[in-house]
Parts: structure tokens; sequence; C-alpha cells
């Protein structure tokens, strides 16, 4: 007994001085979350613009930022990356921007972005110098716009072209005895085709070899004018197999020289007038991001910006999803506020369900007939993601945006063999009518039942096609030739009308002050931004879940086990969704 009571004693202490030390964090987060002093970067700044961190559509929070010292600050959303790098250019403090371009973490439409930024940059004549121990594609499409580009002499520059690689399910699904039931409408519509084929479907093949084309023959006229090089002759290099070794890239005027990372420091130095071994003031963005202050909070006329960021689901959703009952809501909010002249509509969505999309879609019409709207395309905006799109008053896209996809697909699975013969069980039922159990995955649908899905998705598409038709003023037969489940390009979208202008999140705004025809104004962003506990617990344990995944088995594993999720939530709720998650190599 008395040894019980020293082990509870103790472990009521250790709790007590626990629950008192998080209480202490806790107040000193608040207070350092609502104190208004900004830290100094002083001069000669360096800002440091790390490709291997991905930019989202919003902050990414991190509300321990503020208790350590190791410049481990919130990653600024990719609208922010933007603006600091255009604040930068006027910023005295600063003086260039070091480019770690090794890889790059970001889709190519925020890519697009960055990259423009960092063009209008070099217009203040500062410096942009970027290094990698390697650079891959992704890397150089943004470390191409530098003045000067380095590797590591041992490195290299990964220059083979692009490939979209598909994974093909229909082979274990066939051992296992599952068959999908698929109903889909649209040639295209290849979204399913992973469940039903072995290999890309001809239409697939097509669509994703014009695509893909598209975004590589964008990737060498950037680098063609950046580097003032021939693009027959950069195409070649890639077809022939002639970058082999960093000093290859360098042969070929690629990069501009090999340097281990201490001549990386004394080049940098050397621009700062600075003495060779001098400490350079480098300045991660997401410390200069609470340095300066992007908004005037004075100004009382607001632009709403609603970043609709995620697969497109009905009800509540997470953080990572863009949920009807949710996005509903803000649409409305930012549409009865009279203080918000206009709407953004920053889509970006691969879609998702089709009900859902029509739900977000009912607000944004709803909000047009009040103020303007605009859409602003991501990385990718289409089928659900275009669905929600297609009403506004303005579309803009980035070149690379991935758009379109007008189309729906149902699957019902059938794993009654699956059940009966691999693990040894059986089903049986009592109804009161010969459809009151139809969909259920244990057996197979019958042919009237497959009819009612059929007719039931086509009149879903059909709603589709008369959605764009309205919004983008064309008729069913045009809609229906560039509809079709089709995935275009934000510039070729741009030529079949599926858009109104290339241009970035920054265009879309200033479009839309002047539809207002307001000259000053704040930005009010939404959803809004969590408060220090909500940050702290918010999808707590999925955060967790996820690193832990994706650290043991890599990035790109755990987008094909995020796909298995997706298919599954995706069972007998007509999809609106692209064909695939794009993945380029």
């Amino acid at each position: 007994m008395k040894s019980f009571f020293k082990i509870f004693f103790a472990s009521l202490l250790a709790l007590i001085v626990f629950s008192i030390l998080g209480v202490m964090v806790l107040i000193g987060l608040a207070a350092s979350a609502s104190s208004s002093d900004k830290p100094l970067i002083g001069s000669d700044a360096v800002l440091v613009l790390d490709l291997s961190k991905p930019f989202k559509e919003t902050v990414q929070e991190n509300p321990f930022a503020s208790l350590t010292t190791d410049g481990d600050f919130e990653t600024p959303s990719l609208f922010d990356m933007v603006r600091l790098i255009e604040h930068a250019k006027q910023d005295a403090n600063v003086k260039g921007i070091y480019i770690l371009a090794s890889d790059n973490a970001n889709g190519f439409g925020a890519s697009e972005e960055i990259r423009k930024a960092l063009l209008d940059f070099r217009k203040s004549k500062k410096f942009v110098v970027a290094y990698g121990e390697t650079i891959s594609q992704k890397g150089y499409a943004i470390a191409n716009v530098a003045q000067k580009i380095f590797v590591h002499p041992q490195g290299g520059l990964e220059w083979a072209g692009f490939s979209s690689n598909l994974i093909f399910l229909k082979g274990m699904l066939d051992k296992l005895e599952i068959k999908p039931q698929i109903i889909y409408a649209g040639k295209f519509k290849s979204a399913t085709e992973p469940l039903r084929e072995t290999q890309m479907t001809e239409a697939n093949r097509l669509q994703t070899s014009v695509w893909l084309g598209d975004l590589y023959n964008q990737f060498l006229y950037q680098t063609a004018a950046a580097r003032n090089l021939d693009t027959a002759l950069i195409r070649s290099l890639a077809v022939e197999g002639k970058i082999q070794t960093a000093a290859d890239a360098v042969k070929y005027n690629l990069i501009d020289g090999l340097k281990y990372d201490d001549q990386i420091k004394h080049e940098i130095t050397g621009r700062l007038n600075l003495q060779i071994n001098s400490k350079i003031n480098f300045i991660f963005f997401g410390e200069y991001a609470k340095s300066v202050t992007l908004d005037d909070y004075a100004v009382s006329e607001k632009i709403a910006v609603i970043y609709a960021n995620g697969d497109i689901v009905g009800g509540a959703g997470t953080d990572e999803e863009v949920a009807s009952d949710d996005y509903k809501e803000l649409i409305r909010k930012a549409r009865l506020d009279k203080s918000v002249k206009a709407i953004v509509l920053r889509v970006n969505s691969p879609g998702g369900s089709a009900l859902a999309s029509d739900v977000i879609w009912r607000e944004v019409s709803l909000a047009k007939k009040e103020k303007p709207v605009i859409v602003s395309m991501g990385d990718v905006a289409a089928s659900g993601g275009y669905y929600i799109a297609c009403n506004a008053n303005k579309v803009f896209a980035n070149e690379s945006t991935i758009t379109g996809s007008i189309g729906v697909f149902s699957i019902i699975p059938n794993i009654e063999s699956f059940l009966k013969n691999k693990i040894g069980i059986t089903t049986d039922r009592v109804k009161t009518g010969p459809y009151a159990d139809m969909g259920s995955m244990d057996r197979a649908l019958t042919a009237p039942e497959i009819r009612f899905f059929q007719a039931s998705t086509d009149s879903i598409y059909h709603t589709f096609k008369s959605r764009v038709s309205e919004g983008r003023k064309k008729n069913m037969e045009y809609v229906d030739s560039i509809a079709q489940g089709r995935v275009w390009t934000g510039s070729r979208g741009l030529s079949v009308g599926l858009v109104d202008e290339i241009g970035t999140l920054s265009d879309a705004i200033k479009a839309a002050a002047a539809m207002a025809k307001v000259k000053s104004y704040k930005l009010k962003e939404y959803p809004e931004k969590k408060n220090i506990l909500e940050q702290l617990f918010t999808n707590y344990k999925r955060n967790i879940s996820m690193q832990l995944i994706e650290s043991e088995l890599g990035p790109d594993q755990l987008m094909i086990m995020q796909q298995f999720k997706k298919v599954k939530a995706m069972v007998g709720v007509p999809q609106a969704k692209l064909p695939y998650t794009v993945i380029v190599h």
C-alpha cells in the first residue's frame, strides 16, 4: 500500500507540473500571437526561397514557430509568397534572392505564379542566384529565371523530358474476384480506367499526350527565353540523352558553373560587396513574412478571396476538402457582406461529388447577381472544380493549369465472389421490392439497375454541360464537343473558351477590383485563419499519421495510399472528378 501511494502521488505531481507547463506554453503562444512586434531583417538581406517546401493556397500554420530560434517560421501561402516577392522588389534592405532548387514540391500552376513574380523581381536589378546539389526539372522550371545557376561539381541537372505514369488495378481486382461495375458519361472520362483497364485507352493516351506535351513545351520555351537558347536544341538534348553529368549541363549553357556550398556563399558575398568570409544575412520567407505588412487594414472596402482547395465533398469536411456545407456558407457570407465589393474564388480542386459541386455552383450563381465573381484557377480546376467555376463573370487560369474534364461517373463494386471464394463469406436478404437493395456491394447489378444508374449519370452529365453552356455562353453542341471528360491545360482552355484570360491570382484580384470599380481595398480571405488552440488541435492525429507514413514510404507512395482512400469514398456517389492525380516526373 505504501508503494501504491508513492507511485500515485508521484504521478499526480507529474500531471500537475505537466499541466502548469502546458498552460504556460499556451499563454506564451497566445502572447506571441497577439504581439505587434515585428522582427527586423537588417540590411543586406538575402531572401531564401526553398522550393522543396510546398506553398499551398492557405498558410501552413506552425503555432510553435514563435518559441523556436532556428528560423522555423510558418510557411507562407502561395499568394503571400507572390506578394512577398513583390514587396521585396521595393525593399531597400533586400539585395537579392537565393533559390534552393534541388527539387520543387509545388505544382505546375503554383510554380508558374512564383516564376512570374521572380521575373518581375529581376526588373529591380537585384540579383537572383539558384543552386542545388542536383536540380530536378521541376526545380529548374523556376530556377531558370536566375541570373546565375550553379550545381555541385559531383551533382547534375535532370534533363530527360516529362513523363506521367498511371497505376492500373484491374489485374489485382480480377485476381481478388472484385468487379468494379462502372457507369460513366464522356469518352475521355478515364477516372475509372485504373479499375477497368490494364493500360491507357487510346482516348486517354491522346489527351494525356496533349496536356503533357503542352506542359513540356512551355518548360522548353521558358528555358530557351531565359537562357537565350534555341528551343529545338534543348529539346534534342533530352531526346539524345546528352545531359548526363553536371559538366554536360555547363557545356550546353543550361547552368553557369559548378560550385561547392562554400563557393556559392563566396559568390553571394561578392554580390553584396562583403568580405569573402563575412556572414550573409539569409532570411527565409517565413521570417520575412513576419517583418512586413502586406495589407492596408485601414481601408473599409474589401475583396473576398475564397480558397476552394481539395476534393469536393458533401456536407462538412476537413481543411483539405471543399465541403458543400462549409463553402455555401462562406460564399453566402461574402455575398451578404456589404463591405465586400467583389469575390475571387480561387479553385485548386480535381472535383468530386457532383451534387456537392452543384450546391456550390448555386451559391456562386447567387453571388454573381449581386457583385462581381472572378475565378482564379491554381494547379488544377477540373471536373467538379470546373463545375463550381464555370458561372463566374470571368475565369483566369495559368497556362499550366489542368482544367476541363467535364464528365461524370459512378462506381458500384461487386465483391460477392471475393467474399465467397476468397474468405468464405456469403450473404442473404429479405426485401420488400426488387430494387430495395439496389447498389449493394455483395451482388451484381441487374440489367434494369444498370439502366437506372446510366440514366442518372447521363442526367447529371447533361446538367453539368448545361451549367457550362449557361456560364460560358456557348451552345450545348459546342460544349459537348469540348466536354466528354477531356482534360485541357489552361492555355488550351483559353483557346476552346473554357477560360477567359491567362493570369495569376493577383491578376484575378485586380480584375475583380476593376469590375467592382474600387481603387483602394483590403483582402478578406476565407476560410478564416484559425486561432492558436484550433491550430494546435484541428486535424492533429491526421497530420501526425500522414507525416509518419510519408517519412517511411515517401510522397509518391503516400499519394497512392490516399488515392485508394479516395476511391473508397467515391463508391455509389456520382462523381464529377478529374481522371487521375496528375504526377509528372
